[in-house]
C-alpha cells in the first residue's frame, strides 16, 4: 500500500517539497519534468504518511486501498515511472 497520484495531477510540486522520504518525482529541476503528464510516487519508497495528499491542492492523491475501478491503473503506472 502507498500513496497513488492520479489524473488530474497540475505538477504544482506542493508534495514534492513536503514529502519526508522525497519519493515524488519528478522534480521541477530534473530532467523530464516539463514533458511529464503528471508527478508520481514511488510504490516502495512511500511510508503512507499522508502529507502529499493533504497539500495536493488538484486532489489527485490517493491511498492505493481508496482508488476507484477507473483510477486503479495509475497504481501501475506510477509504479511503471520508477521501473523505467
Amino acid at each position: 500500500m502507498a500513496y497513488v497520484i492520479v489524473s488530474p495531477c497540475d505538477k504544482d510540486a506542493n508534495c514534492v517539497e513536503i514529502c519526508p522520504v522525497d519519493c515524488i518525482h519528478p522534480k521541477r529541476d530534473e530532467p523530464g519534468f516539463e514533458m511529464a503528464p503528471q508527478l508520481f510516487i514511488h510504490p516502495e519508497e512511500c511510508i503512507i504518511c499522508g502529507a502529499c495528499a493533504l497539500v495536493c491542492t488538484a486532489n489527485s492523491i490517493f491511498c492505493s486501498e481508496e482508488l476507484l475501478e477507473q483510477q486503479s491503473h495509475f497504481a501501475e503506472l506510477n509504479a511503471h515511472y520508477y521501473s523505467a
